[in-house]
């Protein structure tokens, strides 16, 4: 039987974002949302990616569908005033759940870090 995990990606475009944007956004991450998710029950890990002036996303991956599915209505629902949409100044272009193949850790190994703190 293969593995797999439920993934999901919510992402934010940044296009028409306000100067300043992404250091806020940088700041949030290091302050209140990395330790959000940090042991969050269900959760196998999070990524926060950006490309300055285009987009901004979480990309996460979940033991199971259902922890999945939970946590994807439950940010839904509150999507358009979610923190992130507050300093983008707008709600995310896409919500999508994805089934994650495959993980892999480097030589190098893997540890929690974000860009501040």
């Amino acid at each position: 039987m293969i593995e797999e995990y439920a993934g999901l990606t919510v992402r934010w475009s940044l296009a028409e974002a306000a100067d300043g944007v992404e250091e806020a956004l940088v700041d949030y991450v290091a302050t209140v949302s990395h330790a959000r998710f940090t042991e969050m029950e269900g959760l196998r890990l999070k990524t926060w990616r950006m490309r300055r002036g285009e987009w901004f996303e979480g990309c996460y991956v979940f033991v199971d569908d259902a922890v999945r599915a939970e946590f994807q209505a439950s940010f839904a629902a509150i999507a358009a005033e979610s923190p992130g949409s507050q300093i983008i100044g707008s709600p995310p272009i896409l919500i999508e759940e994805c089934m994650v193949v495959a993980l892999a850790e480097g030589g190098s190994g893997a540890r929690a870090f974000t860009t501040r703190g």
